[in-house]
């Protein structure tokens, strides 16, 4: 089908994406659910096909691609429904390293950002504390100044790879006296004396180690600051909403491909000696959340050309993260209903299908939080503009 978004060379990188998948991914699903770990050799793997580069400077090892390869990729990504790994790829890439990416030194990205790119060290993004949630502004963890060095203490919990990863970006208060204005992100190696890292048991996403980090006197250079001190917060703000955006771009092939996996099994199963597939309620609920994919896939096309064309879209983007996640949820709990018993059955995809999507209105912001987001914008005339522009200005809200 013909494309406005997508070139020829675009849907050459998308049958690259898809073999590498199918070859390296999809078979080990089981395995990595079982052992709940994603072996590392598949970063690296990753790494020399230059997927974990797209976007970023080819000085790093990046490709410096458009953004609708990482559109492509991240389809594909959320093609394989193992929500597991595109979890842990998706944060790598998009969420841990961007902010190195764009405002890191020139030491920060060959240390950390090259081997990043290659999948040799894999990333992680420190946000979120037991006591906060999705309140960043007020996160307790702090790096306090000692010489050449900052003094980190505090915990983070919920942290996609902070299990088995290399080294996370994370946020700390440098200046507590000065609310959200004092939040810095600092780069901080996960073997570190200090850092103890608690594996947490998920009812979903068993492939994606997910771990509570504390930190107990963590040393960390100075030189290891991303961008400007006590810039965190707006940094951020910022990239929440390429988070976002990511998050709705994987949801739509998720929902497609529950749909999917829906319409073998109702050709194949036979009750009253006919198809599932030829009775009216069951094509009529697969026509309705058809139609429903449809309307998110354009709706987050549009929300990715606007991103590429420079729009700051935190509307749009908390708009398509809101809708995606929730029709995902929406699709695969009408869609298990058609597999009877056998949807509960931890040995139909499905099953896993089911407890790997109810997470997606939590992660990456609420649901509710996504709702007073676009309340704000849509309801008070709140306006947002760029982070990352010119000498790192911070973003404005009128």
């Amino acid at each position: 089908m013909k494309s406005q978004y997508f070139t020829e060379e675009h849907e050459l990188f998308r049958q690259s994406v898809r073999q590498f998948f199918d070859k390296e991914v999809v078979p080990n699903a089981d395995k990595w659910e079982q052992e709940r770990r994603i072996p590392k050799e598949i970063f690296q793997k990753m790494g020399e096909q230059g997927y974990l580069g797209i976007n970023f400077s080819e000085e790093f090892g990046g490709i410096n691609a458009d953004f609708w390869y990482s559109v492509v990729f991240l389809e594909e990504l959320g093609r394989t429904n193992l929500a597991g790994f595109t979890t842990a790829v998706s944060v790598h890439q998009y969420m841990a390293i961007n902010h190195i990416a764009e405002v890191g030194s020139y030491e920060l990205k060959q240390q950390y950002l090259a081997p990043a790119i290659r999948g040799e060290k894999v990333a992680a993004l420190g946000i979120t504390e037991p006591g906060t949630g999705s309140d960043v502004a007020n996160i307790t963890t702090k790096a306090e100044r000692d010489g050449d060095h900052y003094v980190i203490n505090g915990s983070k919990t919920f942290i996609s790879n902070g299990t088995y990863g290399d080294f996370i970006t994370l946020a700390c208060k440098t200046a507590p006296q000065m609310g959200m204005g004092g939040i810095s992100l600092i780069v901080v190696d996960l073997d570190a004396p200090g850092v103890t890292r608690t594996k947490l048991n998920k009812m979903g996403w068993h492939s994606s180690d997910t771990a509570e980090i504390s930190f107990d006197n963590v040393r960390v250079p100075l030189s290891n600051i991303i961008g400007q001190e006590n810039m965190g917060f707006y940094y951020l703000m910022g990239s929440l909403q390429l988070e976002r955006l990511v998050a709705a771009i994987m949801a739509v092939p998720g929902a497609q491909g529950i749909v999917d996996h829906t319409l073998q099994y109702l050709h194949e199963r036979q009750a009253f000696n006919r198809p599932l597939a030829k009775f009216q309620v069951i094509r009529h609920t697969i026509a309705e959340l058809s139609t429903e994919i449809e309307m998110a896939r354009q709706m987050v096309y549009n929300s990715c050309w606007l991103h590429s064309e420079g729009e700051v879209i935190v509307k749009e983007a908390s708009m398509a993260k809101l809708y995606a996640s929730e029709l995902v949820n929406r699709t695969v709990d009408r869609c298990l209903q058609f597999f009877g018993g056998y949807g509960y059955m931890e040995d139909y995809p499905i099953c896993r299908m089911y407890r790997d999507a109810r997470v997606g209105t939590i992660a990456g912001g609420t649901s509710e939080i996504m709702k007073e987001i676009i309340s704000k914008v849509v309801i008070d005339g709140v306006k947002f503009g760029a982070v990352y522009q010119g000498n790192n200005k911070k973003s404005t809200a009128k």
